[in-house]
């Protein structure tokens, strides 16, 4: 791989999700790196291993002897102002260029082109950001799956397994979401289930991994999965109602993550749920990866 040239200023991006992190580097309208490497070992609440885990992944992704002009990163769980803000220091110390970090789900307006707008992310969590007319950054949801994360993989599954629960409480006999979660889980019978997701030791990824049999029993023609995936699709909606109510502008909502994008039933119920308590909101499904919005970002400072 060459060397940037010269007269190109090389800013690079960073995407850090929850499973994979994504480094872009580009020099004018050439890309110098592109690498994707695990997001093991991301630690945002501890602002100098985030940003020497940083520092070092661009390194890595450089060209030898390339020193960045600018860069941007998109850190997920980095949740507040003051907690992103720390690790820019720290990684500007290291780095000697501009900086500046921000949550992951920021990337996504940039990302899709705009100025302004909400993005929304629908993955194995969920949360929707926007910023206020003077620049305050607004976060609703991002709870994680035992408090909240409604849409995302693990929350859906969790309502899935309460929405078993209470059909067996009434007295039914188990559908299709109840055989298909009894075998996920491989537990016997609906009161396991509790215990079966009680005893997860990453609550998001051992939960999350399990949303497609919510899709296959819809599918199926369970009405159970059906209702779970509109409520689903309600709550990410109200995420956006959210920031709307709290003065941010939700003319434009970038929706990105691997559950939404992937399943029709949902993103179709987050869409009619959000026409009909926002009109004027146009949802726009991301269709480039949100290192773009880093590198965007990253332009934005030189």
């Amino acid at each position: 791989m060459q060397d940037a040239p010269r007269s190109s200023p090389l800013v690079v991006g960073v995407d850090v999700g929850g499973t994979k992190t994504h480094v872009r580097a580009v020099a004018g309208d050439r890309t110098v790196a592109d690498h994707v490497r695990t997001s093991s070992g991301w630690r945002p609440h501890h602002p100098e291993a985030a940003a020497g885990r940083l520092a070092a992944l661009v390194r890595d992704a450089l060209p030898a002897g390339a020193r960045p002009s600018a860069l941007a990163v998109g850190g997920h769980a980095c949740e507040t102002p003051r907690q992103c803000a720390a690790i820019r220091t720290a990684l500007r110390d290291l780095l000697g260029v501009p900086v500046t970090v921000v949550g992951d789900a920021e990337l996504l307006v940039p990302a899709a082109g705009l100025d302004r707008g909400v993005g929304l992310v629908a993955g194995t969590g969920s949360v929707a950001v926007g910023r206020r007319a003077d620049g305050t950054p607004l976060q609703i949801g991002g709870w994680g799956a035992v408090l909240g994360d409604e849409g995302g993989a693990a929350g859906l599954v969790r309502e899935a397994a309460r929405a078993v629960w209470a059909a067996h409480d009434r007295g039914a006999g188990p559908d299709a979401l109840a055989t298909g979660l009894l075998t996920a889980f491989e537990v016997a019978e609906v009161p396991a289930l509790g215990a079966a997701l009680e005893g997860a030791t990453d609550v998001s990824a051992q939960w999350g991994r399990h949303a497609p049999v919510l899709f296959a029993a819809a599918e199926a023609g369970s009405l159970l999965a059906r209702e779970v995936i509109a409520a689903g699709g309600r709550s990410l909606a109200a995420l956006v109602v959210r920031l709307a109510e709290r003065g941010v502008a939700v003319d434009d909502v970038v929706v990105a993550g691997s559950t939404v994008l992937t399943q029709p039933r949902l993103y179709d119920a987050f869409a009619g749920a959000l026409a009909a308590a926002l009109p004027a909101a146009r949802p726009h499904p991301l269709r480039v990866p949100p290192v773009e919005g880093a590198v965007a970002l990253a332009r934005a400072l030189l």
